[in-house]
C-alpha cells in the first residue's frame, strides 16, 4: 500500500508518517517504497504504547522488537535504513584511530555537540574515560555506554549508563556526535570467532557516515535503545534531537563514499 493507504488505515497522517521516517527511520520501506500490513500493525502498536505514556522514541522501539527486533542496535538499524552505507571489516586499532578522528574533530570546531560512545566493556572505556571528560567539557551532553556495575553522573565527565550483560549494544562499537553543525557516526560490532583474540587482534565490521540526517537517526536510535535503562537521559537526548536535521549535501555522501575507500586501504594494514 501506499503510505497515503497506510495513513487511512492507521489514523495517523501521512505528514507525521514522514517525520517518522525521517527522524526514526520507522516505518522502514519495503521494496518499491510501499508498505505492507505488518506496518499497519507497527504503527498501532505505536499509538498504543504512547497512550499508556511512552515517549515516541520509546514506543517505536518497543513496535520494533516485537516485529523481530529490527532495532536491537544502532549498526542494525543503520544498516535496514540507510543500505548504501557499505560495511568494511577493520581491526580494532583501524577502529581507535577513526574513533579518535572523530573526537578530535569534535573538539577542534569547539560545537556544543551530544557525544554517545558505546564501549561494550567498562574497561575499555577506562582507557578512554580521562579523553572523555575533556571532551565533555564543551559538549552539550556526553553519555557513555558499557556493561557498568550502575549508572554514574560526575559532576565534569560522561554519564555512564550501564548495559545489561543480553544487550545488542555490548557487542557493538559506536561513536556518535551530532550538531546541527557538524555530524559523524561510526558504528561497528565485533566479528565472534573461535577462541579469545588479543585485544589488538579483536575484528569488527565498521559502518560510518558524515550525513546529518543518517547520524541525526542514529542519535534518535540510541536514544531509543537507552530509554528502558535510563529514561531521563534518553528523555534528554531526544529534547536535544528534537530540531530536524539539515538536508545531507551531494557533496558529503561523494565525501563519505571516498574516505571509505581510503580507510579500506589502510586498515588492510594495520
Amino acid at each position: 500500500m501506499t503510505i497515503a493507504e497506510l495513513a487511512a488505515r492507521t489514523g495517523v497522517p501521512a505528514g507525521t508518517l514522514r517525520v517518522w521516517r525521517a527522524r526514526h527511520g520507522f516505518p522502514a520501506p519495503s521494496p518499491g517504497t510501499h508498505r505492507s500490513d505488518a506496518d499497519v500493525a507497527a504503527i498501532r502498536a505505536v499509538i498504543r504504547w504512547r497512550e499508556q505514556g511512552l515517549s515516541l522514541a520509546a514506543a517505536i522501539a518497543k513496535a520494533r522488537q516485537a516485529d523481530g527486533g529490527r532495532s536491537d542496535s544502532i549498526f542494525a538499524a543503520l544498516r535496514r535504513t540507510s543500505p548504501h552505507l557499505q560495511p568494511q571489516t577493520a581491526s580494532k586499532p583501524a577502529l581507535v584511530a577513526l574513533s579518535r578522528a572523530i573526537e578530535d574533530e569534535r573538539a577542534a570546531t569547539a560545537s556544543r555537540a551530544l557525544l554517545i560512545g558505546s564501549f561494550q566493556r567498562e574497561r575499555h572505556y577506562r582507557e578512554s574515560e580521562r579523553r572523555w571528560r575533556e571532551l565533555s567539557r564543551t559538549g552539550a551532553l556526553t553519555v557513555a555506554l558499557a556493561d557498568f556495575e550502575r549508572q554514574a553522573q560526575p559532576e565534569a565527565g560522561p554519564i555512564e549508563v550501564p548495559l545489561p550483560a543480553t544487550h545488542d549494544l555490548i557487542r557493538e562499537w559506536a561513536v556518535i556526535s551530532y550538531s546541527p553543525e557538524a555530524a559523524a557516526c561510526l558504528s561497528a560490532w565485533e566479528i565472534v570467532g573461535s577462541g579469545e583474540p588479543a585485544d589488538a587482534e579483536r575484528r569488527f565490521e565498521a559502518i560510518w557516515t558524515f550525513e546529518p540526517a543518517t547520524v541525526h537517526a542514529a542519535a534518535r536510535t540510541a536514544a531509543a535503545l537507552i530509554e528502558p535503562i535510563a529514561p531521563s537521559i534518553a528523555l534528554r537526548l531526544s529534547e536535544l534531537l528534537s530540531e530536524p536535521p539539515q538536508p545531507s549535501r551531494p557533496e558529503l555522501r561523494a565525501g563519505a563514499a571516498l574516505a571509505t575507500r581510503a580507510f579500506g586501504y589502510l586498515a588492510a594494514r594495520i
